[in-house]
């Protein structure tokens, strides 16, 4: 039966604490029941028992709702067989039913994932029970690596299971075919729905949800997932809201029981962590011991930069040849799978990797999971030690690596909170408009469409549930002739309104440039890397002379734009795990070579960045005040918080600490939110404005996770004691509306994220039938549309997307706001004459540079030393 939430309380849960999973209503694992035994065809429990296995109960439980055609959401940990237990009711139907008059191809069951890997590896591991069973059913991928022939071929003969991504999926549904395609679909299955969910790639495989229902109205849908906040938006995913005005339909659920629980620790190391920094050089030793330890460990960190400083340190210490390896999204695809299939094979001791390895892919017997740098947040950090160890009986493993000491607290944080069970809570959304807009053309290339029907199709999807009918028409307007500023221009009239009231597609090269450009990722403009030899090589042009490539150069990666235009001939940087010598450029192509330097530089990547979470914060506050607490913590670190205290002051966990001291000629002011990179950044410039007006000439200001220094020619703290700055004013709520507004105009963060929302939205296409737009191209592009709009249209509506994408993103304005109204009457200031123990890791990042380097660490000591011998005066 399916159960419903008021929007009220739905509101209110979103608002509310740390979701915990409660152990109430879990089913225990046991030996299947008679009712069991009875939904379980013989084969299949004698493959079970084959195995050595016994069927779990929430695979059974999955089997008692599908039978009852009741959409369902499995909330499993790691290891507990969740994706078997997604597939059994489709393959017990497929090897009971007996062939019945087809509606359309004949497609039974669709299996969406987020990730191409996952999808491949998945119908790997699906194939061996097909076999073993001997079933009669056929299972196939499909990806953007799928030969055109054989997407051709499965868009008139599919599989009876289609494995693929959200993005095929709505390239599938953009076809004339589509509703032959999908009529017969009996089942839908999102694996790791937590990972795409609250992201514009779950708005838009909400709204393809929707279109599918149409296509195929007795569609079931499953949801699986290892990590869940609040289980109520994820079922409300799963449905179709009928009546989102009073109320939203939630999906069953069924929570799988928790399985060992895992052993983590901190690393404490005979040196200390640093003040500052993320690469952790100092614990290299001691991880590379931990390696030695174990079979296969894998090594997660936050960035790209961070995965190849810690790859080449490790290398460096490499006396025992031990196989490392390294993982990330720009190394070559080619390289990646060489990568996973060794990890699979047991032929590696080591991996170095980003995000790029969180989610379930089983990349064999990891037996120790390394976090270099903290986690940011208790979700990803469960997520990721939940590869080592991939059985629901065995206790993950893992080490925390603090890259400082502010990550230290984090760590700590963190390890108290997957004690606990307790994830982070994703703020509520709203779906995107950008994505909408997407969706509507796409629609409309694979027929005509009527908007009052399509309204209430988009409305029911769970993201779009409470988007008004002024809103939608708006967007229709929008992908029909670009908006009133822009319907003069022909290139933007993508829509063609029919004699009885149905909008088309205006032509068939607008539907062929949508399948080229549909999606949400938005790629940044990249640079192939190529790997050249430099004796004997003949000039030619570009940026600076370059090598022609030897034959058989490899091509290492991709890097991006913005980076590789920095470098200047001869100069050495990091990249694939190797030392590299820039030779030139050539149209989208760097050459280089392998080189020796000592402090070659690692290049930045924009994105990858995770701001610390909400809750991990509040932890951290709650560690930092309770002064009991901190004997758990390292020497080092408990005596510095101890100085802190005696010097200065500890903030309350409903306060913030603002402390202003002068030096080296300057006048600072630090402040501590605990609220995350974004929101500082943004509350930064903010505050900068404000001091300005004030007279206070501030000149400049850094943010990290935790905290943020402003610093100026004139005395802050005096300014604040003679009234000419006051403080609960300076940190009004106010500052979130003429203040941001004014920012907004002059900065050029609104350009960067107009130029996303414009992509995703259709107005600029990057790929063209026979060319590609270069990432200048597109920059100009958007760059003087917005300009346009601003001046003619204010209120268009790419710039409304654009400003909440803004708002919930880069800007993360929401934070902000609660933390503005959680202080409120609740500001202490502590005027210094000189730095405060508390603020020298905030300090350090005065002046650091774009990129990296593999001496920062040494620079960052010295900086640190000097900064001590002013606290301690």
């Amino acid at each position: 039966m399916t159960s419903r939430m008021p929007k009220d309380k739905a509101a209110r849960t979103a608002a509310g604490q740390p979701a915990r999973i409660s152990k109430a209503g879990r089913a225990k694992y046991s030996p299947a029941s008679a009712p069991a035994k009875a939904l379980l065809p013989t084969v299949f429990a004698n493959w079970f028992k084959s195995r050595g296995w016994l069927p779990r109960a929430h695979q059974i439980a999955l089997l008692e709702h599908a039978k009852t055609r009741r959409s369902t959401l499995l909330i499993a940990p790691t290891g507990a067989g969740k994706t078997l237990a997604g597939f059994l009711p489709s393959l017990v139907e497929l090897s009971e039913s007996k062939k019945a008059a087809l509606k359309g191809s004949g497609l039974h069951t669709l299996y969406i994932s987020p990730l191409k890997a996952l999808s491949v590896d998945v119908a790997r591991n699906l194939q061996a029970p097909i076999e073993e069973m001997g079933l009669k059913i056929k299972a196939e991928t499909r990806t953007g690596d799928t030969t055109v022939s054989r997407r051709t071929r499965q868009r008139l003969k599919p599989p009876d299971i289609l494995l693929t991504t959200p993005e095929q999926v709505a390239l599938l549904l953009a076809h004339p075919d589509a509703p032959f395609l999908f009529a017969d679909v009996r089942t839908v299955i999102l694996d790791e729905l937590h990972a795409i969910s609250g992201s514009k790639r779950g708005d838009l495989l909400c709204l393809d949800l929707a279109r599918l229902r149409k296509h195929a109205p007795e569609m079931l849908t499953i949801g699986l997932s290892a990590t869940v906040a609040r289980p109520s938006e994820l079922r409300a995913y799963l449905l179709t809201q009928d009546t989102p005005e009073e109320c939203l339909a939630l999906a069953d659920m069924v929570i799988a029981e928790g399985g060992a629980e895992p052993r983590i620790t901190i690393l404490e190391s005979d040196e200390p962590a640093p003040w500052s920094g993320h690469f952790a050089r100092y614990a290299i030793p001691a991880v590379y011991d931990a390696i030695k330890q174990h079979s296969l460990t894998l090594i997660f960190v936050n960035t790209r930069m961070q995965a190849e400083l810690v790859f080449q340190e490790l290398w460096n210490a490499n006396d025992d040849a031990l196989r490392i390896a390294l993982h990330h999204g720009s190394l070559d695809r080619g390289q990646r799978r060489k990568v996973e299939a060794a990890m699979a094979e047991g032929r590696l001791d080591a991996v170095v990797a980003t995000s790029t390895l969180d989610l379930g892919i089983d990349w064999g017997d990891i037996d120790l999971v390394v976090h270099v740098g903290a986690p940011k947040g208790s979700s990803r950090l469960l997520q990721r030690i939940g590869r080592s160890n991939h059985r629901l009986d065995e206790p993950s493993k893992a080490l925390l690596v603090p890259g400082n000491r502010f990550e230290v607290l984090e760590c700590r944080a963190a390890l108290d909170a997957a004690h606990a069970c307790v994830q982070d809570v994703a703020l509520s959304r709203s779906g995107a408009l950008d994505v909408l807009a997407q969706h509507i053309l796409g629609l409309a290339c694979q027929a005509p469409f009527d908007p009052a029907e399509l309204f209430k199709e988009i409305r029911s999807a769970a993201p779009y549930c409470s988007v008004s009918r002024s809103t939608f028409d708006r967007v229709i307007e929008f992908v029909a002739t670009g908006g009133y500023a822009l319907k003069a221009y022909e290139r933007y009239a993508k829509l063609r309104l029919e004699p009885d009231g149905r909008l088309r597609v205006a032509n068939g090269r607008i539907a062929q440039t949508y399948r080229m450009n549909a999606g949400t990722i938005v790629e940044r403009p990249m640079i192939k890397v190529r790997l050249v030899g430099r004796r004997g090589g003949a000039r030619c042009g570009g940026k600076a002379g370059a090598p022609r490539p030897l034959l058989g150069g490899r091509v290492l990666g991709e890097l991006e734009e913005y980076f590789i235009e920095q470098l200047t001939p001869g100069q050495a940087f990091v990249f694939a795990g190797e030392v590299l010598r820039f030779e030139g450029l050539k149209e989208t192509e760097a050459f280089v070579s392998r080189a020796t330097a000592d402090d070659p530089i690692v290049p930045s990547y924009n994105g990858g960045k995770f701001p610390l979470s909400t809750h991990l914060a509040e932890r951290v506050r709650a560690l930092l005040h309770d002064r009991s607490s901190w004997r758990h913590l390292p020497v080092p670190v408990s005596d510095w918080l101890a100085l802190q205290d005696e010097r200065s002051a500890i903030p309350q966990t409903n306060e913030v600490l603002i402390e202003t001291f002068p030096r080296s000629g300057r006048y600072h002011l630090v402040a501590y939110p605990f609220e995350g990179r974004l929101a500082h950044q943004t509350l930064g410039m903010l505050l900068t404005r404000r001091l300005e007006r004030a007279g206070a000439m501030p000149m400049g200001f850094v943010a990290n996770d935790y905290g943020i220094s402003i610093w100026g020619r004139r005395d802050i703290g005096a300014m604040i004691d003679q009234g000419q700055v006051i403080l609960g004013r300076l940190f009004e709520e106010d500052m979130l509306g003429d203040d941001l507004e004014a920012w907004l105009a002059e900065s050029s963060l609104m350009k960067r994220t107009f130029r996303y929302c414009a992509v995703i939205s259709g107005l600029i296409e990057r790929r063209h039938p026979g060319k590609e737009k270069s990432g200048r191209q597109v920059t100009m592009s958007t760059d003087l549309i917005y300009d346009v709009l601003l001046r003619h249209e204010p209120g268009h509506i790419l710039i409304e997307a654009a400003r909440a994408d803004a708002a919930s993103g880069l800007l993360d304005i929401y934070r902000l706001g609660d933390f503005l109204r959680r202080i409120n009457g609740a500001i202490r200031h502590v005027a210094l004459d000189r730095v405060s123990p508390l603020s020298v890791p905030i300090l350090l990042e005065i002046g650091r540079e774009s990129v990296g380097h593999l001496g920062r660490e040494d620079i960052l000591r010295e900086s640190a030393e000097d900064l001590l011998r002013d606290v301690m005066g």
